[in-house]
C-alpha cells in the first residue's frame, strides 16, 4: 500500500468522550470553519462499551442522550447511612453507544471534519509541524490533540501516588421488585473492607433492573472471580435477592493520580481526556469535567495561544493529592474518610467541591468535615518532602 501524506490544521487522536466533544465543538463554531480537522480512532465506536455518569443542576447540554436520571442518592457506611435528596442536582447516566452515535452523526455533518478508522502508532513533534503516523498513512498537522493514555508513564515514577478505580458490574434483572428506582446507590461501604477501600455502586433502571457494581480504590485489580463473588453476595445478603438474570457485564479501570500530565504538552501537541489529566483524580469522574475542559480549550484556541500554556494546576489539585497520599499509604481509611464527610456535609456541597466550583470558605467547610488527623499528617509530609 502506498504511504500518503495529508496535512490538516488540527488532528484529534481518539474518538472517546474528549475527542468527540472537541471535534463537535470545533465543527459547531464558525470561528473554525476554515480549519481542516481529522479525527482518528482504531475503533468504529459502534458498541456500548461503557456508561458515563455525572451530577448536574437542572437541564444540561447532554440531556437528549441521558437515558436515566436519579433525584436521590444513597450513601451507606459502617456506622452512618442515609438517603439524600440531591436537588437542585440530579444524577445522570449516558450509554456509550448513544453518545457515540449522536456525536459521530454531528461530526459527519461538518464539511471540514473527517473521521478515519486508523490506529496511531507514533507522533513526531517538531517546532513547525507535527506528524501523526498510522499503519496506513503519515498525516501532518499544525496542532494535535492526543487522548492516548499511557499507563507506563504514571506507574514508573515515584513522585505522585498512583491508585486505580477498578470495578466489574452486572446488569441484572430480578424476578421480584428489589431496587428503589429513583435512588442511585452512590457508595455503599457496608461490604467487608478487607484492608482496602471497597464499595458497591447501584444504578436502578426499574424495580427489577439495575447495574450493580463492585468498586475499589486501590493499587492493583482483583481477579474477575473476586468482584463477581462480592456482587452475588451483595445481591443475596444485602438486597435479599437470589433469583436474578445477568443481562450484561461491565468492566473498567480508571487511573487515580495527581501525576503532572501538563508537562508533556507542547505548543503543537496537547493531551486531552484522561491522558491530559482531565479525570478527577480523587473520584475517577471524567465525563462532566471533559465538557468543561473542552469549552476552555476552544476559548484558548480562539486567542491564538500555543497549546503549552493551556491549563494549569489549581487548588483542587493539591486537595486531591492529599487524599491520594492518604489512600496510597493507608488504603483502608477510605471508608472512614468518605463516611465522615457524608455524615458532616450535605451532598450538594460535596458535589460542588468535586466539580471544583467552591469558594475558599466552602473549601474550608469541606476540609473541616473530613477527618482532620489524616489530612494534617498528609499536608505536613508533603511540605517536608
Amino acid at each position: 500500500m502506498e504511504i500518503t501524506k495529508t496535512h490538516y490544521n488540527f488532528i484529534i487522536i481518539g474518538a472517546g468522550a474528549a475527542g468527540l466533544m472537541l471535534a463537535d465543538a470545533l465543527g459547531n463554531d464558525g470561528f473554525f470553519d476554515d480549519k481542516s480537522i481529522l479525527l482518528l480512532d482504531k475503533d468504529a465506536k459502534s458498541t456500548n462499551d461503557r456508561t458515563w455518569c455525572f451530577w448536574e443542576k437542572g437541564k444540561g447540554e447532554f440531556d437528549a442522550i441521558v437515558s436515566k436520571t436519579w433525584e436521590y442518592i444513597y450513601f451507606g457506611g459502617q456506622k452512618f447511612s442515609n438517603r439524600f435528596n440531591i436537588s437542585p442536582y440530579s444524577y445522570k447516566l449516558i450509554r456509550g453507544v448513544d453518545f457515540y452515535e449522536t456525536y459521530l452523526n454531528r461530526i459527519n455533518s461538518y464539511p471540514n471534519i473527517s473521521f478515519q478508522q486508523e490506529e496511531v502508532y507514533e507522533i513526531e513533534d517538531s517546532e513547525k509541524i507535527t506528524k501523526v503516523i498510522t499503519k496506513e498513512n503519515v498525516f501532518s498537522a499544525n496542532q494535535v490533540f492526543n487522548s492516548i493514555f499511557n499507563y507506563n508513564e504514571i506507574i514508573h515514577q515515584k513522585k505522585y501516588p498512583v491508585l486505580q478505580q477498578h470495578f466489574i458490574g452486572w446488569y441484572v434483572k430480578t424476578h421480584k421488585p428489589v431496587f428503589i428506582q429513583d435512588q442511585a446507590t452512590f457508595m455503599d461501604f457496608s461490604v467487608p473492607q478487607k484492608g482496602k477501600t471497597r464499595f458497591m455502586y447501584v444504578l436502578p433502571f426499574s424495580e427489577n433492573e439495575a447495574l450493580v457494581e463492585y468498586t475499589l480504590f486501590s493499587e492493583t485489580p482483583l481477579s474477575s472471580e473476586a468482584y463477581e463473588i462480592a456482587i452475588k453476595q451483595y445481591l443475596n445478603e444485602k438486597l435479599n435477592c437470589t433469583d436474578f438474570q445477568i443481562l450484561e457485564k461491565e468492566k473498567g479501570n480508571i487511573p487515580m493520580t495527581c501525576y503532572d500530565f501538563l508537562q508533556h504538552n507542547t505548543n503543537n501537541v496537547v493531551r486531552i481526556g484522561t491522558a491530559g489529566g482531565w479525570t478527577k483524580s480523587s473520584t475517577g469522574y471524567t465525563f462532566y469535567n471533559t465538557g468543561k475542559k473542552t469549552k476552555a480549550l476552544i476559548k484558548h484556541l480562539k486567542k491564538g495561544r500555543g497549546l503549552k500554556s493551556f491549563d494549569k494546576k489549581r487548588k483542587f489539585w493539591y486537595y486531591d493529592l492529599l487524599l491520594l497520599d492518604i489512600l496510597f499509604k493507608k488504603n483502608s481509611r477510605g471508608q472512614y474518610i468518605f463516611e465522615t464527610l457524608f455524615k458532616n456535609r450535605p451532598p450538594q456541597l460535596i458535589f460542588k467541591f468535586l466539580d471544583e466550583e467552591t469558594s475558599f470558605w466552602e473549601d474550608l467547610k469541606i476540609i473541616s468535615g473530613c477527618p482532620k488527623k489524616e489530612f494534617l499528617m498528609s499536608l505536613v509530609q508533603r511540605i517536608f518532602n
